[in-house]
């Protein structure tokens, strides 16, 4: 007979994980995606003030906190940025300090993390500390190096699983984390002064007769490249306005580089040293746009789990661009002016009054003016952010241009990628006439996916899309209308046009010749006839003139070789021999 003894647990007690076990295990899964969201923030692109609010903005999702401030030191032991969450000083307020000096200096002497269980009854408060309240401070290292602190405080009333120890650990790993990134930045920083200081030698060397724009740079070097006129009247005109404090609109279309344009106003500006913050109006819809501009307070709304430093804030100082600015809606715009006009605003949820000090820029590609005889934009804000506007050129207004952009977007491309491309003459010719309704961002784009694609280290007119009848946006903009949408559809979808798919016209303000690489004449695309000729008939025209030569008449009508065969034999065209 088969027997078995059925285990059966104590009075009281049940079987599985004890609650420690249990506690420990959730501690451990929220440090670990708490450490995993900073350690996102730490390396997003952005300035490092920037970064260390957002640092400090997001501890607050996972500890139990008042207050937590991030404290940076210069050389001297003076505070350098202060990045905090919960505390409310006035930004004009020169000497807001979150914690005690004395906290601060016993933190960096020590180099150790400190633990106050009640800051009312502790020296280094003195009167400042307040019944109840635990405060966790901890140095921020690099290299065995202190560069700051990191602290937090809560109030012993505030139930909670996490020990201080918990806290103490997981607040010692973060502040580990922006060590490193404070001593990237600095690196960089100081590698950037370097080459500022080269460069302002080399030119009091010369005689200070450099002829590179921009004519004084704080930061670091402009990006923008371009001599055509119309490029240097805009370069000059920002020159002289990044000097004031002036509201400035740039317009332009879409692909202009209107960003780039404004972080140069900022980089000439006296606000240089402050930060740089930038958000596009048309990206959100418009309740999270007014918390992005202007920040929440916790609880304020439904996933309001924290209080949210607005882009105003952040921006404090130096210059904030808003992108797309024609694109906000007319209740969104009422609150925008009042901004603008007197520099103050409340948080989404608050009701205290925040001033700021804020440099702005706006771009959009928007008819403002006709926006604003139809009532869809207020005259008033119009005038507001319309100080000094100025237009930027699109790219078939300086077409000299082109190639220098081509060449700088290659070297860009050869330094992220470890590659030694480069163009040959007839390539930079042939893109050179193109039209780029998309303007310098479909150049790039272009000549990414040139490099990307081209199989030698020289890059000929044969690699680019538009000579194999692959350009979509030429089909867009070159068909005028008469490509059919099959084609369209077909280049989407990723196939080659076959031979009998009209194909699309050279622009009317492009030249239309294209250089035969076989014997070097010149000779008219006999696409540009416009739809004149029957396709039987230009494919006999383009044979002719190419001496009867399958892959010089492809090159002629744009087409691939295997193309221009299948056309013939479809056409029954016997093929010349001679």
């Amino acid at each position: 007979m088969n027997r078995y003894v059925e285990h059966v647990s104590p009075p009281g007690r049940e079987s599985g994980p004890s609650d420690a076990a249990i506690r420990s295990s959730r501690r451990a899964t929220i440090s670990l995606s708490g450490i995993y969201e900073i350690s996102k923030v730490l390396a997003e692109p952005a300035r490092l003030e920037i970064t260390l609010a957002n640092v400090v903005n997001i501890l607050s999702s996972f500890l139990q906190m008042r207050h937590g401030a991030l404290i940076v030191l210069d050389d001297g032991g003076l505070p350098e940025i202060i990045a905090t969450a919960g505390y409310f000083h006035k930004p004009d307020e020169s000497h807001f300090m979150p914690i005690p000096q004395a906290v601060i200096d016993q933190i960096v002497a020590t180099a150790t993390p400190l633990v106050i269980a009640d800051t009312s009854k502790s020296e280094l408060f003195a009167e400042e500390g307040e019944p109840g309240v635990c405060l966790i401070g901890v140095p921020v290292k690099a290299n065995h190096t202190v560069l700051g602190t990191l602290s937090i405080d809560r109030s012993g009333k505030d139930g909670t699983d996490f020990t201080l120890d918990d806290d103490m650990r997981f607040l010692t790993m973060v502040a580990n984390l922006a060590g490193q990134t404070i001593r990237l930045h600095r690196i960089l920083s100081e590698d950037r002064q370097r080459l500022i200081d080269e460069q302002r030698r080399l030119e009091k060397s010369f005689g200070g007769s450099a002829e590179t724009w921009p004519r004084r740079s704080n930061t670091k070097k402009s990006t923008i490249v371009g001599e055509s006129p119309s490029v240097r009247n805009v370069l000059d005109t920002i020159n002289i306005v990044a000097r004031t404090n002036s509201t400035v609109l740039l317009r332009g279309e879409s692909g202009t580089g209107k960003e780039l344009f404004a972080q140069t106003i900022h980089e000439l500006s006296p606000r240089h040293d402050k930060p740089f913050v930038k958000l596009n109006c048309a990206a959100l819809p418009e309740t999270v746009l007014e918390s992005e501009l202007f920040g929440h307070e916790k609880g304020a709304f439904t996933g309001a789990t924290n209080q949210r430093t607005g882009r105003f804030e952040l921006a404090h100082g130096g210059t904030l661009l808003l992108d797309e600015i024609g694109e906000i809606s007319a209740a969104f715009q009422a609150k925008l002016l009042r901004v603008l006009q007197e520099g103050e605003f409340e948080r989404v949820g608050g009701n205290k009054t925040l001033k700021v000090d804020v440099r702005l820029i706006c771009a959009t590609n928007r008819d403002l003016e006709d926006a604003v005889r139809k009532g869809e934009f207020r005259a008033d804000l119009y005038y507001r952010i319309s100080v000094v506007p100025v237009t930027l050129p699109p790219l078939r207004e300086r077409p000299g241009d082109i190639p220098r952009l081509a060449e700088e977007f290659l070297r860009r491309f050869n330094r992220q990628n470890n590659r030694r491309l480069s163009f040959n003459k007839t390539s930079l010719d042939l893109i050179s006439r193109c039209y780029f309704p998309g303007n310098v961002r479909e150049l790039e784009n272009c000549v990414q996916r040139t490099a990307t694609l081209t199989r030698s280290e020289i890059i000929g007119p044969g690699d680019f899309a538009c000579s194999s009848g692959q350009c979509l946006s030429a089909l867009l903009w070159k068909g005028n209308g008469k490509v059919p949408h099959n084609a369209i559809d077909m280049l989407a979808s990723g196939h080659i046009l076959p031979a009998g798919m009209p194909m699309p016209t050279v622009h009317p303000e492009s030249t239309a010749t294209m250089r035969d690489a076989g014997n070097g004449d010149t000779s008219v695309n006999p696409m540009t006839n416009g739809g004149r000729l029957t396709e039987r008939e230009r494919l006999i025209e383009a044979m002719e003139r190419s001496g009867w030569v399958q892959a010089k008449a492809a090159r002629v009508l744009g087409l691939t070789p295997r193309q221009v065969g299948y056309a013939l034999r479809r056409h029954d065209i016997p093929v010349k021999k001679f």
